[in-house]
């Protein structure tokens, strides 16, 4: 039998048999479903209608009392109304006596917005005025007049932190919502809001830091105590070293409270 007549019968006798049934497919087994409950992202506890409340109210005051505030420092009204929720929450500044008597001092301080940065430009009949044993005459104060750096340097390099011989009193001069002065003021609001006001003193002036800056100040200055019984003399002191402008400060005050009502 050749090979092509063997192959032929096997394929006769496969075809006379009957299909195998085909295998079925096993159907796929659905995995279970199991449902993990997702953890919501912690949120703060706040008193949302009591915050907004003292924030539109802090908004309208500002901008009726500080008419000219963003005269000098771009933005700096909506820098603040941004700013001052969480910077009053940071802080504690969490009523409206508080508010006023703070920003009875800030409005004084930096001339509601227009004075932001300390004005050295002085005659010299107002340096003998001002500072009388440095210039206990006109003579003396001449060379000075009218000259903001040198007269800076001269009135206050070699206190509060200021180096004699150097540009710190200039540097350092005051600045910000309360007038930061002098390089260890500076240092010590470097570490209460960690920014570097130090090597870049303008900081104070940004509006975007400008409230916070101050009202950190304000604290380091050891005036809360005094805010929180509402006495204005005791903060003044503590916050200028004084009681200058103490009738200026009365007045805002009222303001402050009035508009906040």
């Amino acid at each position: 039998m050749s090979i092509k007549d063997f192959i032929n019968g096997i394929v006769s006798e496969v075809e006379g048999q009957p299909a195998a049934a085909p295998v079925p497919t096993p159907a796929p087994v659905a995995e279970p479903v199991v449902h993990v409950a997702q953890e919501e992202a912690p949120k703060p506890v706040v008193e949302t209608h009591a915050v907004d409340a003292q924030e539109t109210a802090f908004a309208k005051a500002l901008k009726a009392l500080w008419t000219h505030g963003d005269s000098v420092v771009k933005g700096l009204i909506e820098g603040m109304i941004a700013t001052a929720p969480a910077v009053f929450a940071k802080y504690k500044i969490n009523s409206n006596m508080l508010i006023a008597q703070l920003m009875a001092q800030i409005s004084e301080e930096c001339g509601a917005g227009e004075e932001v940065v300390e004005n050295l430009n002085y005659t010299a009949q107002r340096m003998t005025e001002v500072w009388p044993s440095r210039f206990p005459s006109v003579g003396v104060a001449t060379p000075y007049a009218h000259n903001p750096q040198m007269l800076a340097n001269k009135v206050y390099n070699g206190r509060m932190g200021n180096v004699m011989g150097t540009n710190d009193g200039w540097k350092f001069r005051g600045r910000g919502a309360t007038q930061t002065t002098g390089r260890e003021g500076y240092q010590t609001l470097a570490k209460a809001v960690g920014l570097d006001v130090v090597n870049n003193p303008d900081i104070l002036n940004d509006p975007k830091y400008f409230l916070e800056c101050g009202v950190a100040d304000f604290i380091a200055c050891g005036c809360m105590p005094y805010a929180l019984n509402d006495d204005v003399v005791g903060v003044t002191k503590k916050l200028n070293g004084g009681t200058i402008g103490l009738a200026d400060r009365e007045a805002w005050l009222a303001k402050w409270k009035h508009a906040l009502a």
